[in-house]
């Protein structure tokens, strides 16, 4: 789906979190960044996915990585998710989907049958320069941490 490829410059996104925080990616310049789309907070993968980061936060501290999560959910529904499942991260709410748009994760996808626009699972690797490191499209939801952390 996305056209964006290991070597590119990441966009330069920039969107309100739960809290209503602006996040950027100048302010993770100097860090590695792993930003994961996912289609919507709380459904069964989206939450296998979230709490298996959540579970390997800690590691991915100590190899000098943030994490950010986004989707097109509204804030509100950000701030149930962290709470439900106490998320350590912050998640954007993409409302607009312009974070999502400018990865290229949006766009026609097939569930049961149906045809339908959305997000498309993807994760990015982002170096301490703003240049993508990795992308991974197929997500493993139970064990992301460990496709990332190999």
């Amino acid at each position: 789906m996305t056209t964006i490829k290991v070597g590119d410059k990441a966009p330069n996104f920039k969107a309100k979190d739960q809290e209503g925080t602006i996040r950027q990616l100048s302010d993770y310049l100097g860090k590695k960044l792993v930003l994961f789309f996912y289609p919507k907070a709380s459904t069964p993968g989206c939450t296998a996915e979230a709490c298996d980061l959540r579970d390997h936060y800690h590691i991915f501290l100590s190899k000098g990585y943030e994490i950010l999560g986004v989707s097109a959910d509204a804030a509100k529904k950000q701030q149930n998710f962290i709470s439900k499942y106490d998320l350590p991260f912050p998640l954007l709410a993409d409302e607009d989907k312009n974070v999502i748009e400018a990865f290229g994760v949006w766009g026609p996808k097939k569930f049961m049958g149906k045809e339908y626009d959305g997000i498309h699972r993807t994760t990015f690797i982002i170096d301490e320069k703003g240049i993508i490191e990795e992308v991974i499209s197929k997500v493993k939801t139970k064990a992301h941490s460990s496709q990332l952390l190999k």
